[in-house]
């Protein structure tokens, strides 16, 4: 499942990603690490972005980055 299967309030801990070395590098700097807990705080109305925590930051991810990583709940 990817993160925008998820519901809003909902925790899940991060599986692994897809797509290339520098997403990976990337979303890794931003604290979404495999084994991280994340929580979807709000999804934007019409196919807006997503507000996640994670690490005890809030963090605006587009639905197509977040398309990209692949979640489990917690």
């Amino acid at each position: 499942m990817n993160l925008l299967n998820v519901r809003n309030g909902k925790w899940v801990r991060i599986k692994t990603f897809r797509g290339g070395r520098g997403m990976q590098r990337r979303l890794s700097q931003l604290g979404f690490l495999p084994g991280n807990k994340v929580r979807i705080i709000r999804s934007a109305p019409f196919h807006g972005p997503l507000l996640i925590a994670v690490e005890g930051r809030e963090i605006v991810l587009g639905r197509g980055v977040a398309a990209h990583i692949i979640v489990e709940y917690v």
